[in-house]
């Protein structure tokens, strides 16, 4: 027997509608490429995504064609979400951080008909333009004024002319919820990327997530700034979550350094944020260097890699500003888990506090997961044993864009993040490695992310990253490559011996190397394959006494 409720499916479109209706005079607010602020409101946005809707039906876009971005955050880009995905076609988002390779690659493989882009980054597909196979129109995203005025590529098109030329006379089309909305590209460190292909009912179910109270948990209340990239799967959900909250948005656009971002969080009063650590690291260092303070910022959401408990410490001592330690994949729209308090953890000392927002968190209702030996059984969940990391979920893809990649899907319907990691009692979850970047020494795992995480809290280390190199006695040992903070002279010496007591004697690291800067994929992580290649041929001081 089936329930008697309406059967009504849930689409994007119904976001940007209900945000229109409801939080009318909510405010979106962009650093505009051009250079100026830009405000609206949640119904002007409604209007110009139904006239850009409009638009595209005009230049023949039918259910299902990929429309491609290449953009920043901004006003025009969350237009075009819910213009391209509200009409039954998939919003494609590209990372214009990758290499120019990469971008035709994604291009081609997507069979996209027209890109949207920014008038910054038009010379990325001027370089491209007899590669892209599949494109059919080129938007270039600014007004007649700031249209260039010659460019390699021929017919390009107004954004502000398609979209002033439509009435907003729209009605958004109703279709199967698990109908393609929009499609990302996970930026691996090796082999070409791989699409991720989300529906309209996993985007809202996501949305739900976020909107939890135990996550993000946005309000009317709220102000959200993305600093996470609205290419970088789809900014986290934000652009999606914020609408249904009624919550208001601002949008960074191209400026990321440290005062750009502080002048926007402190103007607008923006209350709670997201990004990866890397741009948090430099707004700390930019508050830090001209005596500034968060003075609006309640809370921030950090993911992407792992969060030092420094970082944390730092942002909640000196700012009053609470880290949601999040973890999550492009394959997971993207939110797994999160680090907020259960009942009785706010009455624990800091300290242990600070410990708790370390670990990625706990699972979002939603999500399952699991470890497993190399085996497939299952292991324990008793913050000891650690294993590689399984997750399933109605927000979780079930395979790749054109059914690539199908060894990371197993047959009972679970997903191989590729991460290690320990699960405990309480449901939170530590991430050891990633399954490529465990050390193994002498049969046993040393964790990278740990290390890394206690380097960067001694005293004139910036940066830090942890990789193996080969040993003829322990196969494998540890050796820590750091980033000296300006005008540090920090030692080896100094570095190993912050190092004591606070770990495993046998975790140490054989050997530490300093350099000028580490290199870091187009999402902010560390990209440790160019590291192995840049020390293959490392030999460790240990190595030799060894022989």
């Amino acid at each position: 027997m089936r329930g008697l409720m309406m059967d009504r499916p849930l689409l994007i479109s119904q976001l940007i509608e209900f945000a229109a209706e409801y939080h009318n005079t909510t405010e979106i607010v962009s650093r505009t490429i051009e250079g100026p602020i830009h405000r609206y409101t949640y119904t002007d946005a409604a209007v110009r995504a139904r006239k850009l809707a409009k638009a595209l039906k005009e230049l023949g876009v039918e259910m299902g064609d990929r429309i491609a971005t290449l953009a920043w955050n901004g006003y025009r880009h969350f237009e075009i979400y819910f213009a391209v995905s509200g009409s039954g076609a998939i919003c494609h988002t590209i990372n214009p951080r990758l290499f120019p390779e990469q971008i035709a690659y994604i291009v081609n493989h997507a069979e996209d008909r027209i890109i949207f882009v920014d008038i910054n980054l038009l010379p990325l597909l001027e370089a491209l333009k007899d590669h892209l196979k599949t494109v059919k129109n080129i938007v270039v995203m600014t007004d007649r004024a700031h249209m260039p005025a010659e460019s390699k590529l021929p017919g390009l098109l107004c954004y502000e002319e398609l979209v002033s030329a439509q009435d907003d006379k729209f009605e958004w089309p109703l279709f199967d919820e698990n109908t393609a909305s929009s499609l990302c590209y996970t930026s691996g460190t090796t082999g070409n990327p791989k699409g991720v292909l989300y529906a309209h009912r996993s985007t809202i179910l996501h949305s739900y997530a976020i909107n939890m109270a135990g996550a993000m948990g946005f309000t009317s209340d709220d102000k959200v700034l993305p600093v996470v990239p609205m290419f970088h799967a789809n900014a986290w959900g934000i652009p999606y979550a914020a609408p249904m909250a009624g919550a208001g948005i601002v949008f960074p656009g191209a400026k990321m350094d440290g005062a750009s971002i502080y002048e926007l969080f402190e103007s607008e009063g923006v209350t709670i944020s997201a990004g990866v650590p890397t741009i948090w690291l430099e707004l700390l260092r930019y508050c830090d260097a001209n005596g500034k303070k968060l003075e609006k910022l309640k809370r921030t959401l950090i993911g992407g890699s792992a969060v030092p408990k420094s970082m944390i410490e730092k942002f909640d001592k000196d700012h009053g500003v609470f880290v949601m330690h999040g973890w999550g994949m492009t394959e997971m729209s993207p939110l797994g888990t999160i680090s907020t308090f259960k009942r009785g953890e706010h009455g624990l000392p800091k300290d242990k506090q600070y410990d708790l927002q370390a670990k990625q968190g706990r699972p979002v209702y939603g999500v399952e997961m699991k470890i497993v030996d190399d085996a497939g059984h299952d292991l324990p969940k008793d913050g000891v044993a650690f294993g590689n990391l399984l997750v399933r979920g109605p927000w979780i893809s079930r395979g790749y864009f054109r059914g690539e990649g199908t060894a990371a899907f197993t047959k009972d319907g679970w997903f191989h993040t590729g991460d290690v990691c320990k699960l405990d009692e309480d449901g939170y979850m530590v991430i050891t490695d990633r399954s490529k970047d465990v050390i193994k020494s002498g049969g046993e795992w040393i964790s990278s992310i740990d290390l890394e995480n206690l380097a960067v809290g001694c005293p004139g280390v910036q940066e830090a990253a942890v990789i193996g190199i080969a040993h003829p006695k322990w196969d494998e040992r540890p050796l820590l490559i750091i980033v000296r903070k300006e005008g540090s002279n920090v030692t080896r010496e100094q570095v190993l011996e912050y190092f004591d007591g606070k770990i495993a004697k046998w975790w140490m690291p054989d050997d530490v190397a300093f350099v000028d800067q580490l290199p870091h994929t187009a999402t902010g992580k560390l990209l440790k394959t160019k590291l192995r290649e840049d020390f293959k041929d490392y030999t460790l001081p240990t190595a030799n006494a060894a022989e």
